[in-house]
């Protein structure tokens, strides 16, 4: 059977339509798939950032926001505390931080990008509590070298103003310092580091 101008003109129609009805099939079937592969808007918001406003927070105050289930602690601290950051070091197990828990701007005495406000994970270094804030110098059950900090009421592990860990306790580490960083004066994100100068 001898095919015409026409017919194979038609066929060659028919086989280009067929191709692009193909091809949009399958574009239909691998979007959904390529897509189901992605991050649900759950898992993005457990581990997005979190930003907070701190010009609301007074010297010697600590406010507490939850970043990836854990609560993540902004101490203001004042002059005072600062102060005393240098005047325990030999009671400590890590002063110098060299254990890194924390990010590499933030690699100083006092564990913060900006000294007056220190963030770190509120959870001990030990088996996971939450220890509580305990700012005051002294203290009958915490002896009268405590110089302020965190307590970890489960096993008595201690943490000073710089969430470093104490000698002689449960914990092995000091406090995690997350990544974060400053959008401004009075806001600050956590994770996300600050931009490499």
């Amino acid at each position: 059977m001898d095919m015409t101008l026409d017919d194979i003109k038609r066929r060659k129609m028919l086989q280009t339509a067929a191709t692009a009805v193909g091809g949009i099939a399958a574009i239909s079937v691998a979007i959904p798939f390529i897509e189901s592969m992605q991050p649900s808007e759950a898992a993005k918001a457990a581990g997005a950032p979190v930003e907070v406003d701190i010009g609301t927070i007074r010297p010697g105050q600590l406010l507490t926001v939850a970043w990836r289930g854990k609560p993540v602690w902004i101490l203001h601290r004042t002059d005072a505390m600062l102060a005393s950051l240098d005047q325990h070091d030999a009671l400590l197990a890590d002063p110098l931080s060299k254990q890194v828990q924390q990010p590499a701007a933030a690699a100083n005495p006092s564990r913060a990008l900006r000294p007056p406000f220190l963030v770190l994970v509120g959870i001990c270094t030990h088996l996971g509590c939450v220890p509580s804030f305990r700012p005051e110098p002294g203290g009958a059950e915490l002896g009268p070298q405590w110089p302020g900090g965190f307590y970890c009421p489960c096993h008595g592990s201690r943490f000073d103003l710089a969430g470093r860990v104490f000698k002689n306790v449960p914990a092995p580490l000091n406090l995690v310092v997350p990544e974060y960083s400053y959008l401004g004066d009075s806001r600050l994100v956590i994770g996300a580091a600050p931009p490499k100068a």
